[in-house]
C-alpha cells in the first residue's frame, strides 16, 4: 500500500489541476485515473477569466493562452437581423478542446512531480478512520491518504460509495453539437441565433474551426450529422456545411448538486460535487475554482474540519450561482411560439444596454463566482 498525503481519484481537466496546485507547495499527491489513454472526444472548449486565472495558479495559463482561440464578444440574432452584442473588453473567454488543456496539465504535473498520474486504477473501495482514508482499486494496489479527493466526474465513483445523493435542480433541455470549418467570417464573435425552434449557438475554436451547438425539442441520442445539419439549415441564415465525417453528440444538459461535498477526510470537486449545465460553458471553470479553494483549505490545516466546512459552503454557493445563470440561458435558447419568442427578443434587446449589458457581461465571464 502506498502512502501519500492526498490522493486524487479522476485524471481530468479539475482533478489534473488540483494535483499540480498541490504539487507546487510541495505536497505528496497522487492521481488515480481508471483510462489507460487520454480522451480525445469533443467536450468542453470554453475557459473564462477565473478559469484562466486558475489555470495561471496551477502553472499553465502560458501554455493554454499560446493554443487558445479568443472570444472577445457575443452577439444575438434572430432570422438574420442582429439584435444585441455584448464586448467583453480585456477579460476574454478563450476556447481550447478540453482535451488539450489537460494535455497540458499532464505536462505540468509530470514536470512537478513525476509518476504521481497513475492510470488504469478504477477506484473499488474507501475506508476512512479518522486519520487516513485507504483506497482500494482495481489495479495497481492499494493508496493510503492523509485526504482524499473526488474528481472524478458526473457519475462519481468516490460519491457514491460515500452514499451521497445528487439532489436535481432547474435547468433540463436536448442539444446536439458539432465542429466545422468556420465559414461564418464572424472572428473572434459567439453568435447567438435565437429561433421558433430553439437556439443555436456557435463558438470561434483553434484551427479555423466553429463549433455548433442547437437546441433540441427532446433528446434525440442517435443524432447523426444529416440530422444536425437539417437543423442548422432551418434555423441559420447562413450556415455551415458540416463535415461527412464530423463527430456529432447530442446530449441531455441537466443540473445536479451533491448533498454534500466533504465527509470526514474525503472531498468533491468539479463534476463530482455539481453537475452544471455545459450550456454556457461554465463547469470546467468552475472546478478549477472548486480546486483552488480545497488547496487553499488543506494548505491552512490547522482546523481542518472548520477549514473544510467553508470549502463547502463557499463552493455550494458558487455552484448554486452557475446553476441559476444556466438556467436562465437554457430557458432563453428553448423552443418558443411567436408571442413568446418575441417576448425573449426584446428583453435580449433590452439587456444589450447599461445597466442590463453589464449584468450580461459579468454573467458570460463568470464573474463572482
Amino acid at each position: 500500500m502506498s502512502d501519500h498525503d492526498v490522493a486524487i481519484v479522476g485524471g481530468g481537466a479539475v482533478g489534473l489541476h488540483l494535483a499540480c496546485l498541490l504539487a507546487q507547495r510541495g505536497v505528496d499527491v497522487v492521481v488515480l485515473e481508471r483510462r489507460t489513454d487520454p480522451s480525445a472526444a469533443s467536450r468542453a472548449i470554453g475557459i473564462h477569466p477565473p478559469g484562466l486565472a486558475a489555470l495561471d495558479a496551477a502553472g499553465v495559463g502560458g501554455a493554454v493562452r499560446a493554443e487558445a482561440t479568443e472570444i472577445r464578444s457575443g452577439v444575438a440574432l434572430s432570422r438574420g437581423r442582429l439584435l444585441a452584442r455584448v464586448r467583453f473588453g480585456g477579460q476574454p473567454i478563450l476556447a481550447l478542446p478540453q482535451h488539450r488543456t489537460e494535455a497540458l496539465l499532464r505536462e505540468r504535473l509530470d514536470a512537478l512531480a513525476p509518476g504521481a498520474l497513475r492510470t488504469g486504477i478504477e477506484l473499488a473501495g474507501l475506508d476512512d478512520d479518522g486519520e487516513r482514508v485507504a483506497l482500494a482499486t482495481h489495479g495497481d494496489g492499494a493508496v493510503r491518504a492523509r485526504w482524499a479527493v473526488g474528481a472524478d466526474g458526473i457519475r462519481s465513483t468516490t460519491r457514491q460509495l460515500l452514499g451521497i445523493r445528487m439532489l436535481p435542480r432547474r435547468g433540463v433541455g436536448g442539444y446536439a453539437m458539432a465542429d466545422a470549418p468556420d465559414t461564418t467570417r464572424a472572428g473572434a464573435t459567439a453568435m447567438l441565433h435565437l429561433e421558433p425552434g430553439g437556439i443555436v449557438e456557435s463558438f470561434p475554436m483553434p484551427g479555423g474551426q466553429r463549433r455548433w451547438v442547437a437546441r433540441l425539442a427532446a433528446p434525440e441520442p442517435g443524432m447523426t450529422t444529416a440530422q444536425l445539419q437539417r437543423i442548422l439549415d432551418q434555423r441559420v441564415p447562413e450556415p455551415p456545411l458540416l463535415p461527412a465525417d464530423a463527430t456529432t453528440s447530442a446530449f441531455l444538459a441537466r443540473q445536479r448538486l451533491a448533498e454534500r461535498f466533504v465527509r470526514g477526510r474525503v472531498v468533491l470537486v468539479g463534476d463530482a460535487a455539481h453537475e452544471v449545465s455545459p450550456i454556457g460553458g461554465q463547469g470546467m471553470s468552475l472546478g478549477w475554482l472548486d480546486g483552488l479553494a480545497l488547496d487553499r483549505a488543506l494548505a491552512r490545516g490547522t482546523a481542518p474540519a472548520d477549514e473544510l466546512a467553508a470549502y463547502e459552503r463557499g463552493r455550494r454557493r458558487a455552484a448554486e450561482r452557475a446553476m441559476r445563470r444556466a438556467a436562465w440561458n437554457m430557458a432563453m435558447g428553448a423552443p418558443a411560439g411567436r408571442a413568446e419568442l418575441e417576448a425573449r427578443l426584446a428583453l435580449v434587446r433590452a439587456l444589450a444596454v447599461p445597466p442590463g449589458s453589464a449584468a450580461v457581461r459579468a454573467a458570460f465571464t463568470m464573474r463572482g463566482l
